[in-house]
Parts: structure tokens; sequence; C-alpha cells
């Protein structure tokens, strides 16, 4: 039973290998029409507070967002590579699609969008700007 469970955990995916390099070399240019079709067409890397049961394909986790204490405001941070996550952020990550996002962004009162907020090429944009973008 343990060489099973030996085996299992070798086909786990590791957090590095989160990664979108359509997003990755937008952000790089600093493309907003670029980043706009990366996340449209691709997938991106989300914190996960608590990520989802591996036998469950219905389970995606649960998205860490960061609240602002003074403002309330709230904030999803998307990456293109696990390895930009900050190290303070939850260990957890999932990657996500267009459909995912789009969902997201329309049912939760996110202000603000953060790409690869540690760098190395960081960008902001609005809820709406990226539905905008994901509906073009």
């Amino acid at each position: 039973m343990a060489a099973k469970k030996a085996k299992s955990d070798s086909r786990k995916p590791a957090p590095e290998d989160f990664r979108s390099d359509a997003l990755a070399a937008a952000l790089e240019k600093q493309d907003v029409a670029a980043v706009a079709l990366a996340l449209r067409h691709g997938t991106t890397v989300v914190p996960l507070v608590k990520p989802g049961a591996r036998d469950n394909p219905l389970d995606t986790g649960e998205v860490w967002t960061y609240r602002d204490a003074k403002t309330g405001d709230l904030a999803l941070l998307l990456f293109s590579d696990a390895k930009n996550k900050p190290d303070n952020l939850p260990p957890g990550v999932g990657i996500y699609t267009a459909d995912w996002l789009r969902k997201f962004l329309a049912t939760h009162p996110i202000t603000t969008v953060f790409l690869d907020i540690a760098g190395p090429h960081p960008m902001q944009a609005s809820p709406e700007e990226l539905l905008k973008a994901l509906d073009a």
C-alpha cells in the first residue's frame, strides 16, 4: 500500500508546473491586448486557501483573495507562473480557464485584479476591463 501511495504522489504536479507561457510573454511586453488574448484563450494561476479534492473534479478549491482592512476593497491576484507567487500567500495554487475567471469576476465583489503583483512584470486591471477582454 505504501508503494502505491508513493507512486500516486510522484504524479502529483508541483506548484512550479503551473504556468501560462502566453500570459508571461504578454506581461513581459506589457501588451494589454496580448494579456487579454492570453486570458481569453489560455489559463492563469490562482492562489488557493484550500486546494480542491484531487478525486473530485467538481471541487476547484477555495480561491484566496485580498481584502484591504481600511477600505474593504477585494482584490484577486492572478499569476502567469506559480513561481511568481509571493511566499507570504497560501502555498496552494490552481490553474483556471477563462470561463472560470469570467464567472468568478461576475459573482464576487472584486474591485481590482493584479497580475504577477510581485513581478517580474506586474499589471493591474479592473474587473470590468477583464470581463470586456474575456468577452471580446
